[in-house]
């Protein structure tokens, strides 16, 4: 079993930077990938970044690359998520899943364990 507690939400503006991060406790954290999902309002949850077990590999949605960075520190069983030059659109409540998996996972029903989730709203 694991659990997983999300925090670093907020309201920011748009162009703004946010830190997610996401804390495991329970089994073993580094035998697990990792992933963010987020769900806008109204919207269905739509994956975000993923990251392999060791950080080696990681995974991005179009609509983040180049803005977004996931990263992980095992030995503080704990997976992080900057977000840089926010924009309105990524407004959703994100969440951060574990999987028993050594690669990159991309889609959520591949995931054993998720967080409950934090808020982020950006205002334009």
């Amino acid at each position: 079993q694991v659990q997983l507690v999300e925090s670093g939400g907020g309201l920011v503006q748009a162009g703004d930077s946010l830190r997610l991060s996401c804390a495991a406790s329970g089994r073993t954290f580094s035998i697990y990938a990792m992933g963010w999902f987020r769900q806008p309002p109204g919207k269905e949850r739509e994956f975000v970044a993923a990251i392999s077990w060791s950080g080696g590999a990681t995974s991005y949605a179009d609509s983040v690359k180049d803005r977004f960075t996931i990263s992980r520190d095992n030995a503080k069983n704990t997976v992080y998520l900057q977000m840089n030059s926010l924009k309105p659109e990524d407004t959703a409540v994100y969440s951060c899943a574990a999987a028993r998996s050594t690669v990159v996972i991309s889609v959520h029903y591949e995931y054993d364990y998720w967080g409950q989730g934090t808020q982020v709203t950006i205002s334009s």
